[in-house]
């Protein structure tokens, strides 16, 4: 879609607002992460039970970027305690407690509203979010790709400097998975994702 120049409104969704977004948010997410590094292909089925999952959890929160009513962008968060177990397990193994973490989910937005200051907007309202809700640290997870990989654009340039500067690190050797299907597979497998945290 073309990207209209009027001043996008950012809100944080909760509850019922939360639940009315997800389509929104399902077709966002299909159309994003279909992109290198995730390369997903897209699976409606998937990202209801996912979603519905996501919005039944303590404290999630969807923050939304709108452009005249219509959702261009999105970043969500919630308990990370409320994450899968296997999910969870590479924390509590290295003794974070997940009753002390917020999870920061997908940041998607489409790429006529990229470069105007949303990534910013999106990690301080969730952030916001987590210290309200008495997060001592947040996290997320980036996909790991190999620098050689085939399907890696020329002149891709991964979001690892603009983390270092909202004061993320990855935490060495803590990595989980997350199993989707990716373009060109058969089925889904899981991927490792590097954790990256930051003290609230």
């Amino acid at each position: 879609m073309v990207a209209s120049r009027s001043p996008l409104e950012v809100r944080a969704l909760t509850g019922a607002e939360l639940d009315a977004a997800i389509p929104a948010l399902a077709q966002l997410r299909i159309a994003v992460f279909a992109d290198y590094p995730y390369l997903y292909a897209g699976d409606v089925a998937y990202e209801a039970d996912y979603l519905r999952s996501f919005a039944a959890a303590p404290d999630a929160v969807l923050v939304a970027a709108i452009d005249q009513g219509q959702i261009v962008g999105a970043a969500t968060a919630s308990a990370l305690a409320a994450q899968p177990a296997d999910f969870r397990a590479p924390f509590t193994a290295r003794g974070i407690a997940p009753e002390a973490v917020c999870y920061f989910g997908e940041s998607v937005l489409l790429p006529a509203y990229r470069g105007r200051g949303l990534g910013h907007a999106f990690f301080d309202r969730r952030e916001a979010h987590a210290r309200a809700a008495g997060a001592k640290a947040a996290a997320f997870a980036a996909v790991v790709r190999p620098a050689d990989h085939p399907q890696r654009p020329a002149g891709y340039r991964p979001l690892d400097p603009f983390w270092t500067r909202r004061g993320y690190a990855p935490v060495a050797g803590l990595v989980t998975s997350i199993a989707w299907q990716e373009h060109g597979e058969a089925e889904e497998s899981a991927k490792p994702m590097q954790v990256w945290m930051r003290q609230l």
